[in-house]
């Protein structure tokens, strides 16, 4: 079987279990990314976090298409919205708790600044983690692996300085 490697629907490879396993466990983490940046719009005061947060926003929404495509190509499931809590993940690193999730849209201005990054530094390390493994072990995934991981290493430099200027 083939599949679009990275964004690119022109090269074909052969897929395997850990491109499957990528984009299978990738789908729900960069959700849940997308759902804590969306928060961003009406319960961050900093501009630079809001801009940031959309800036995570518009580069996960079409990495989720691609994988989706993916799976959907390999004939295999594409993960729901439900299939995102961290239970779920089988110890994917860097998904937030319930109970994380709740804390994070409870909070306002400025204690919301804060505990976005926190936890979406959290959140990329563990998306950082994974993708270096799926460049490392994969096939199909191994272009856009290596694009997420240098896509939020940068991000995460941005984020850690952003919490050392907030107040």
């Amino acid at each position: 079987m083939t599949a679009s490697a990275g964004a690119s629907p022109t090269v074909s490879v052969a897929f395997n279990a850990t491109d499957v396993q990528f984009a299978t466990d990738m789908i729900p983490h960069h959700q849940q990314a997308v759902d804590m940046a969306d928060l961003a719009a009406t319960h961050a005061s900093n501009p630079d976090v809001k801009a940031l947060a959309a800036k995570i926003r518009k580069a996960q929404d079409p990495e989720i298409a691609t994988m989706s495509a993916w799976l959907r190509s390999w004939g295999e499931p594409v993960p729901g919205p439900m299939h995102h809590e961290a239970g779920d993940m089988g110890g994917m690193p860097g998904m937030l708790t319930d109970t994380e999730l709740r804390q994070l849209a409870a909070a306002t201005g400025p204690a919301f600044d804060t505990k976005l990054l926190t936890l979406m530094i959290k959140h990329h390390e563990g998306a950082i983690e994974t993708a270096k493994t799926a460049q490392e072990q994969g096939s199909a995934v191994k272009h856009l692996a290596a694009e997420i991981a240098t896509t939020q290493t940068a991000e995460l430099t941005e984020m850690k300085t952003l919490l050392d200027k907030l107040p």
